[in-house]
Formats: structure tokens, sequence, C-alpha cells
């Protein structure tokens, strides 16, 4: 059975159908799946998923790219969305200079704010970084998010970022970049970590795998990206969903 560790099923692409699709992933292979928000608005809706679906938990935090919209009051709100019995983690925080809105002060402020709840909470991080590898890897540092433990997703990094992120103690989500034929620097890092250090996830419904890029992806299309894990690190493919489940069980502490 394989492990969702990223999906946005609250996402309006998946209003169509929704109910059909999470109705069919336990029964085609599909164990847990972790929910995660982004903006203020998808917090309830995943408290929602979660009552509704046994096998569906979250992780419960703001995106940079939507920090702006974080206050005192705001944040003592998520604080308390945060101690749902079914929230995982904390997430997807952290920074991205790819869009660089909001500023980057507000989104420092607000990743190191999560980072201090999750540590209260006793939770551990789900990190959304992009185009900000030195200032995430530094912040999380001086943080000590190792205590607290991270799963970089949709990581986008190079093998020498790779390696101060496992130095850490930290997991690599693994989505469907690895199967684009421009993703060699996903597949380098793939190949170089140690699949104790890898997890499973589609961020859905984006960056669907080949061959279905381009079109709303789901969790059932982890397959392409587990097979793809096998070949590039010459293995079984039931390795790779063994050992990638049992790392997300550990992480998220199922």
């Amino acid at each position: 059975m394989i492990f969702e560790t990223h999906a946005h099923y609250e996402d309006e692409a998946f209003d169509i159908d929704r109910e059909e699709l999470l109705d069919r992933l336990p029964k085609e292979g599909i164990e847990y799946v972790v929910n995660v928000s982004s903006g203020i608005e998808t917090v309830d809706k995943i408290t929602q998923l979660m009552d509704k679906y046994s096998y569906i938990y979250g992780a419960i935090g703001i995106h940079p790219g939507s920090s702006m919209d974080l206050d005192e009051e705001r944040f003592h709100w998520l604080r308390e969305k945060a101690k749902h019995p079914k929230n995982l983690a904390i997430g997807e925080i952290g920074l991205d200079y790819y869009w660089d809105t909001p500023d980057r002060k507000t989104q420092k402020n607000w990743f190191v704010r999560q980072m201090e709840m999750a540590k209260e909470l006793e939770l551990p991080l789900v990190i959304h970084s992009r185009d900000a590898a030195n200032d995430t890897f530094g912040m999380m540092k001086e943080a000590k998010a190792e205590a607290m433990g991270a799963i970089i997703h949709c990581f986008g990094y190079g093998v020498e970022q790779a390696k101060q992120y496992l130095n850490m103690g930290f997991y690599l989500g693994i989505g469907g970049v690895i199967t684009f034929t421009n993703g060699r620097k996903l597949k380098e890092v793939v190949e170089y970590a140690p699949l104790e250090q890898l997890v499973l996830e589609t961020d859905c419904p984006y960056l669907a795998p080949v061959p279905h890029r381009g079109k709303r992806n789901n969790s059932l299309y982890l397959t392409y990206i587990a097979k793809e894990i096998a070949r590039i690190k010459n293995m079984d493919y039931e390795t790779v969903v063994k050992v990638t489940s049992d790392n997300a069980k550990r992480f998220y502490r199922l």
C-alpha cells in the first residue's frame, strides 16, 4: 500500500468528482493520504475531509505565498485548528522567492512563527521552499528544526542542497517531476539520497507525472513516481513502495 504524503483534495479542481475519486483510493492501493493546507480558506475544508475519511489526515499551516493573510488573531485561530487529533504536521510553510509575494520579510516572519508553533505542539514540519534554498536551510537550522523533523516538499534543488537537508535527518518529498525528461536534477538527487529518507507525494492536482503530464494529478498516479525511483535506484518497485511508506509512517507518527 502506498502512502501519499502531500495532496490538496480540497482544491476546486476536484469539485466535480471528489467523493467518487476519494472512495477509490483505498480500493486501489492508497493506504493513507495527508491533505496539506495552503491558504486560510483551505483549513476548514481539510478538517472536513479528515472528519469524513478514515484514511485522510492533515497538515495545517499557511503557505508562504499566502502568509500576508496572517495576523495575530488568525494565527491564534490556526494554532487551535492545528490541535485537531488527525492533524499530523504544520505545513506547508516556508519561503517562496520565485513569486516573491508577499515581501520576504513577511514570509520569514510567519515561517519562524509557524516553526515555533510546531515546536509548541510537538509536530513535524512540511516545508515549501522555492528559489530560497539558503534562507530556508539557515532559518530551519536556527530554529533547530532537526528536533521536530521535516519533509522538504516537492524537492527542487540539487545534490549539494539535498546533502544539507539529508544530513539534518530530513526527508525529501518526491513527486511527478521525477518522471519529466527535464527532471535531470531531481533524478540525480534521488540517485544520491538514501531511500530511507525519501517519501512519495503528488501535490495533486498539480505536477502530474508522465504519461499524464499537464492533466489533473491524483494519488493513483503515485505508482509512476515509485516506478521511476525504482528504475533510478535499480531496485524492486515493491521495495520502493514499502520503504517510502514506512518512512512516511515514521515521520507522521502513524
